[in-house]
């Protein structure tokens, strides 16, 4: 059987020539040796050896000794060793120790005295300690505060003894340490017996506490800490005396010790609501933010002002700008719960200020260069977005500044500005001019396809006058470069037409020689294929940069070609209703139809490695069809409806955000027979101004219902499992409590004999990836009384997991040990994980950055592998780019690549691969790629295939 221990040392096993040498060291005169046999002893006694017979030879041997070091073993002995038979009595051989103890509680040495004391705090035998006790209250007024304070430990573990023992030695030990703590200086030992105080004797704690509330400020850290500990405990048990007490806790507020204050605002925010007491322990919380260097001391404040933030925001409100003091850390958990913190406590009044805060913070982040710049500037666009679409008035102070981030290196801080850009345009009218004249000077900055892609939309959508349409052409033909894209010289090369004296380095790099081409083949080519192969990255402030569009292009990205076509045929849509000139206007279309025929003939060419994909093929034809033959409801289809459809897209947004927000804002509701209480008939004889706020708050709490809220029983009925049978002898039942990746077990025992149960144990096994942290201890349970049993269990996977075990007891009158089996509990995932959002951008890449390449396991009852094929496109409608081909055998095989642009976003590469087993089920798997961007799944993309009653 396992028992308690207080000392955990590992050490290999022991033999019997071990105990042989441990015996002689102790027998012999050598003190070194002595010190080395009781330590070996030590050990081995702590790994689950025995060695009774070195226990005379320690009495005879070392108990004489005078030496500290053999002492202090010589207690680490006695403390492991049985000190009692099978019955539970005291063994007549411990006798012979307590007249050394008694020696020891009288020696002249502090040392000598303090660890025996130490040592006694962790005997629970009676009868040992009894003809100790004079020993130990006359240390209670030794010189030293070494003794005293080991002394007052001794008297508070001997007060504690289970059952009558401990009154029984003590009977007066209250009244002996509360004279004690009134006259005692030092700060260790008036903690000790203030602790003692607390524990044992509640009411003279607080007379103490009250009596000397004026000083409690000059008291010691530790003492502060019991202090609070204390008024915690009285406040839970007794709400109505808590307004004694908050100020003590303001006045702790001000204390040196960074522990003493954090504790004293989570104390002063647990008990009372008064709007003076919260901004008190806001403004000490944002104090300590900015005066604590640690980080993880950082985040759990940030965490406390959360809390706050969602109990008491409008006191919240007014410290926004002193919890954005915390985005002077570097580190970057810090910044992004610091913003996430602050974006919820905006309001018209201090959205101006909060907005030229987080301006300074992004152009700091440009003059200075630091490992993760890029991504807080992402955080700070994101910040600047919400409070512009909260706050539209704000835009116009930030939009300039965040588009001179539209070439970020940094692609998903790009991407954030434009899709900022995009929605502030729509959304602010009257910024639509200056922010298309911002992005046609700066378009030559942006060097990634979707920020490109994304700029040019706005362009086609949003020049409306004849000087903008004019301007956003010229812009893209700038930036397209000279037209073709290349010619074909006479010995079949493929000549690079933008090759110019001033562009050597990107032009004209390469002469004639065989290069490798992607399928493996030489061919000789120019500067136009060797861009294309090499796909370069085109970096802002570069020489290529200047021609941004060409770039992209040449290097194999036709869906921007496909995108420029369409904002090509946008433009030259609109320029011909406000272009009076006919002629100008037609020759705005062939310019337009030149460029669309050209991106046509290099993603057909032979010489290009990278064939043009269908659907950017199919959407320049359709460009080039609508110039060539307009009607009046295509034209406004191009011209209205995708302006119309975004408009709406943004007004669901918004109408989403303001029902979830109604969501959240839950009123609750008092009972109907819930006591009224009249705060004008109440009496303020006595009672401070904080008092009296925090009684107004606790009535609006009441009249509310927030006093309700926790107490869901209903709720924690639903989690109570019972692991035995109502006729078992033992009847044990589980509260099942999940946190995050802890699983906390607070199992009831309940003795149903007329017999004492010794030895209980609940032991516990576990299945999956569950890990029992700590085992329970043994219990002694009376006839017909319970046990509460806390186990601790960590998950380490996403598996299911099960938890099995058995309660096994001893009763007197039957030698054999009881075994109950329990029922088993299953731990669900669902359990531990809890559901949050996800914004569509962001699932995108998380998706694309966990790996290249997915896989989604499928499982149908469609016994044809033909029939499932075709099943899944149809019911997806996916084009099918290679015909479906089977594999004769025992266990036929077939695969297609599916393309799945509708379903999948852009480029997406369905591969499915079906495999009939020998039992005539189909298996297999579908595999999704993206050639620029990986996975590019949303969370409400779907694949559902039924067929008689499979999925």
């Amino acid at each position: 059987m396992e028992k308690s221990c207080s000392i955990l040392v590992h050490f290999d096993k022991g033999s019997p020539a071990m105990a042989n040498e441990i015996k002689e060291a102790l027998e012999g005169s050598d003190v070194e040796a002595k010190i080395d046999a009781m330590k070996k002893a030590v050990m081995l006694l702590v790994n689950g050896e025995t060695l009774p017979q070195i226990f005379i030879t320690i009495v005879r041997y070392v108990l004489p000794s005078d030496d500290h070091t053999v002492q202090k073993l010589l207690l680490l002995y006695l403390e492991i060793i049985d000190k009692t038979d099978a019955r539970g009595r005291v063994l007549p051989e411990m006798i012979l120790i307590c007249q050394n103890l008694r020696n020891n509680l009288q020696h002249a040495n502090e040392y000598i005295r303090g660890v025996t004391l130490r040592f006694l705090c962790r005997l629970s035998e009676p009868e040992i300690l009894e003809p100790l006790v004079p020993s130990v209250l006359a240390n209670l007024e030794h010189r030293h505060p070494f003794v005293r304070r080991h002394a007052l430990l001794a008297v508070a573990a001997i007060h504690r003894l289970p059952g009558q023992a401990g009154e029984q030695l003590l009977p007066d030990a209250s009244e002996l340490v509360e004279k004690v703590l009134a006259s005692e200086q030092d700060p260790s030992a008036r903690r000790n017996a203030f602790l003692m105080l607390a524990t044992c004797a509640q009411t003279r704690a607080v007379v103490h506490l009250l009596s000397q509330a004026d000083h409690v400020p000059e008291w010691g850290e530790l003492l502060q800490m019991a202090a609070l500990d204390l008024i915690r405990k009285v406040c839970r048990s007794n709400p109505s005396e808590k307004g004694k007490y908050i100020k003590i806790i303001i006045s702790l507020l001000n204390s040196p010790s960074a522990a003493v204050v954090y504790e004293s605002a989570g104390t002063l925010v647990s008990l009372s609501s008064a709007p003076t007491a919260i901004r008190a322990a806001a403004n000490t919380y944002c104090q300590l933010l900015v005066s604590q260097s640690d980080n993880n001391v950082k985040l759990i404040v940030l965490d406390r002002l959360n809390e706050l933030k969602l109990l008491h925001r409008e006191i919240m409100v007014e410290m926004i700008m002193d919890v954005l003091r915390a985005l002077s850390s570097p580190n970057l958990d810090i910044r992004r719960k610091t913003l996430d913190i602050a974006l919820d406590l905006i309001t018209s009044r201090n959205v101006d200020e909060v907005v030229l805060m987080l301006k300074k913070e992004v152009v700091k982040t440009q003059s200075t260069e630091l490992e993760k710049n890029g991504e807080y500037r992402q955080m700070l666009v994101q910040a600047i977005h919400l409070c512009a679409i909260k706050f539209p008035e704000v835009a116009s102070t930030v939009v300039h500044l965040l588009m001179d981030f539209l070439g970020d290196t940094n692609v998903a801080s790009s991407i954030d500005v434009i899709l900022f850009v995009r929605e502030i345009i729509e959304a602010n009218p009257k910024l639509r001019v200056s922010i298309i004249t911002r992005l046609l000077d700066t378009f030559y900055q942006i060097c990634t396809a979707r920020v490109c892609s994304c700029a040019l939309w706005i362009i086609g959508e949003y020049c409306l006058s004849l000087s903008e349409v004019e301007s956003g052409i010229q812009t893209i033909k700038q930036f397209l470069g000279d037209l073709p894209f290349y010619v074909a010289t006479e010995d079949g090369e493929a000549a690079d037409t933008s090759k110019k004296p001033q562009q050597v380095s990107t032009a004209t790099l390469s002469s004639r020689r065989p290069v490798v081409l992607a399928d493996g083949t030489y061919a000789t080519q120019s500067a136009a294929s060797e861009t294309a192969l090499s796909a370069p990255m085109v970096l802002p402030g570069s020489l290529a940069s200047s021609l941004n569009l060409r770039s992209l292009i040449l290097s194999g990205d036709f869906f921007v070609g496909a995108v420029v076509a369409c904002t090509l045929t946008k433009l030259v849509l609109r320029l011909e209703e406000v272009q009076p000139s006919k002629a100008e206007a037609n020759k705005a279309c062939s310019g337009a139809l030149l460029i669309m025929t050209s991106i046509l003939q290099l993603g057909q060419s032979s010489f290009f490695p990278q064939p043009i994909d269908n659907d950017s093929h199919d959407r320049i034809v359709l460009c080039i069809r609508l110039l060539c033959n307009t009607g009046d409801e295509v034209r406004k289809i191009w011209l209205q409806s995708c302006r119309q459809s975004f408009a709406k897209m943004l007004a669901e947004k918004q109408f989403r955000e303001a029902e979830e927000i109604k969501a959240k804002a839950q009123i609750s509701h008092a009972q109907p027979d819930d006591l009224i209480d009249f705060y004008h008939l109440k009496n303020r004889k006595g009672m401070s101004q904080l008092e009296l706020e925090d009684e107004v708050q606790d009535d609006l709490k009441r009249a509310t219902g927030e006093f309700m809220r926790d107490g869901d029983d209903a709720n924690k009925l639903n989690r109570i499992l019972q692991l035995t049978g109502f006729s078992d002898p033992v009847y044990a039942e589980a509260f099942v409590t999940v946190h995050h990746y802890d699983i906390v077990l607070d199992v009831t025992v309940i003795n149903r004999t007329k017999e004492t149960l010794q030895n209980l144990c609940l032991e516990l096994a576990t299945m999956g990836d569950l890990k029992l942290v700590d085992r329970p201890q043994n219990y002694t349970l009376a006839p017909e009384s319970s046990k509460q049993i806390r186990a601790n269990i960590k998950v380490s996977s996403t598996e299911t997991g099960v938890i099995f075990g058995n309660i096994v007891y001893e009763t007197s009158n039957v030698l054999e040990r009881t075994v109950v089996v329990l029922n088993d509990i299953h731990i669900d995932i669902m359990d531990y994980i809890s559901p949050a959002t996800c914004a569509d951008v962001t699932f995108r890449n998380m998706w694309a950055e966990f790996e290249w390449e997915n896989k989604v396991a499928v499982n149908s009852l469609i016994q044809d592998e033909k029939e499932f094929l075709n099943h899944i496109i149809k019911s997806t409608n996916m084009k099918c780019l290679t015909p479906p081909s089977a594999l004769d055998g025992e266990c036929g095989f077939l695969a297609a690549n599916l393309y799945a642009k509708s379903v999948f976003g852009e480029d997406a590469l369905v591969n499915i691969s079906v495999e009939k087993q020998t039992d005539g089920k189909l298996s297999g798997y579908i595999r999704i790629r993206s050639k620029t961007q990986g996975i590019a799944l949303s969370l409400g993309d779907k694949i559902t295939l039924k067929q008689k009653g499979g999925n």
